[in-house]
């Protein structure tokens, strides 16, 4: 008997274990289950969308005939998984009941929005889904004004959107700097500035209070001021979806994801649940940079995660998901930031004492024609001089650098070593003959040795 695999998400990570599971497995019969009517889709790419840069249907890359031709999957779309029984090893969907062998969770995150009076108001959308941004289109029609409640990227890659269609865009956030959490907000002020100069507005240190309007919002309420608006968009952040993990009884981790082994199985009170596996939005990962949790929930770490769960679903020689550090990128506006490892804000939090190191560059030779702004953040342990964090601000190619800066993290490299052993490539069009990296790490031995 063939081998079934029902995977429930479709997801990067629940449509990477579901294509992995069958490329591994060919004989398995692998199903997936989703109450999204889209699938194989980036959320990240929703701004844009929105905004008309990219069509709808560039952003979704396969549809559900797709699979079940192409690579023998079923994909069940608009469908609830209404129960899983682990013991009977059944789910319950759309009415019916179906066996498996293996079953892969990869529910992903849901947009968390605070409870404030009027959340629930027409024209007060979030984004997660291209039905989401479908819907924000056509709400935007005839509108001229629009709040963005949250300064993450996503926000701020909403609120360039809407500014380039011509709105008047307010973004409010409750913490005292845009990207908080994961960016500096030296390094994170820069970004402001430069949307401030392309007239979008912003509200610091003002959670929203409430949502205003009869049936429809006309305006929100922070900090004691109004905003008049005709779309409201919550970018707030993303909480682990855990309707089914907590139906099973499986356990949640102190940052509310799920514990999981290397291999990506969950545990009921502290034992591994056999043939069931997680991946996505829903997992507490183990940091790379530090001992302890961590969340990273990243479209690249979902795909990663989705191959690990998928080739153990598929009962293949067991892969493992290790710690991760993390690296994340985001275009805003004309700008690049990224960042991995940890952040000043999170290091504090790890109780870690950090010694920082800062330059300033171009992203190609001074003399080359369309040289870039390129600044550079890097942060070391001082008790152990391990790298530990690093972020880019950057005009181009921000990422080489940050999955540079991450090989380094991982590697437990400290600030003195990559002076030693770190190396750049070098041409006049790409970069200068020293990276303004170095400088950077040079600056924060120069600290270290205080």
């Amino acid at each position: 008997m063939s081998k079934r695999i029902i995977v429930i998400g479709s997801g990067a990570a629940g449509m990477t274990a579901a294509s992995t599971a069958k490329a591994r497995n060919p004989a398995a019969e692998v199903t997936v289950f989703t109450e999204d009517e889209d699938i194989a889709y980036s959320p990240c790419a929703i701004p844009w969308g929105i905004e008309g840069r990219t069509g709808w249907d560039d952003i979704v890359m396969h549809t559900p005939g797709f699979y079940e031709k192409e690579r023998g999957i079923k994909v069940f779309t608009r469908t609830k998984v209404e129960s899983v029984d682990d013991a009977a090893k059944t789910v319950a969907a759309g009415g019916k009941t179906y066996p498996y062998d293996s079953l892969v969770i990869a529910t992903g995150g849901k947009v968390f929005v605070p409870p404030v009076p009027g959340a629930d108001l027409e024209n007060v959308f979030i984004v997660r889904t291209v039905s989401d941004g479908k819907r924000i289109q056509k709400a935007l029609e005839g509108v001229s004004e629009v709040v963005v409640g949250g300064a993450g990227v996503i926000g701020l890659e909403l609120a360039v959107s809407l500014k380039a269609m011509g709105k008047d865009v307010t973004v409010i956030e409750m913490m005292d700097q845009v990207i908080p959490r994961i960016a500096d907000k030296d390094m994170a002020d820069v970004i402001q500035r430069h949307l401030e100069e392309k007239g979008i507005k912003f509200v610091m240190k003002a959670p929203v209070q409430s949502v205003n309007g009869d049936v429809k919002v006309s305006s929100v309420t922070a900090a004691g001021k109004e905003y008049p608006c005709g779309v409201m968009i919550f970018a707030t952040g993303i909480r682990a979806n855990l309707e089914i993990p907590k139906a099973l009884g499986l356990d949640v981790g102190q940052l509310g994801g799920l514990v999981v082994s290397p291999t990506l199985q969950p545990y009921r009170r502290g034992r591994l649940v056999p043939d069931v596996y997680v991946a996505g939005d829903l997992v507490q990962c183990e940091s790379a940079v530090m001992p302890g949790a961590t969340m990273s929930q990243l479209g690249s770490t979902a795909v990663k995660q989705g191959r690990v769960a998928g080739q153990n679903a598929a009962g293949c020689p067991k892969a493992l998901f290790g710690p991760v550090a993390s690296p994340w990128v985001s275009v805003i506006g004309d700008k690049q930031i990224a960042g991995t490892g940890l952040s000043t804000g999170l290091a504090v939090w790890y109780g870690v004492n950090v010694a920082e190191g800062k330059a300033e560059g171009l992203t190609r030779a001074r003399y080359y024609p369309g040289g870039k702004e390129l600044i550079v953040k890097v942060l070391a342990d001082k008790a152990t001089h391990r790298i530990i964090g690093a972020q880019i601000i950057a005009g181009e190619e921000a990422t080489g650098r940050i999955d540079w800066m991450t090989s380094a993290i991982v590697s437990g490299m400290t600030a003195e070593e990559f002076l030693v052993r770190a190396e750049n490539a070098y041409c006049p069009p790409t970069s200068m003959v020293r990276d303004p990296v170095f400088e950077a790490v040079e600056e924060a031995c120069k600290k270290l040795g205080q």
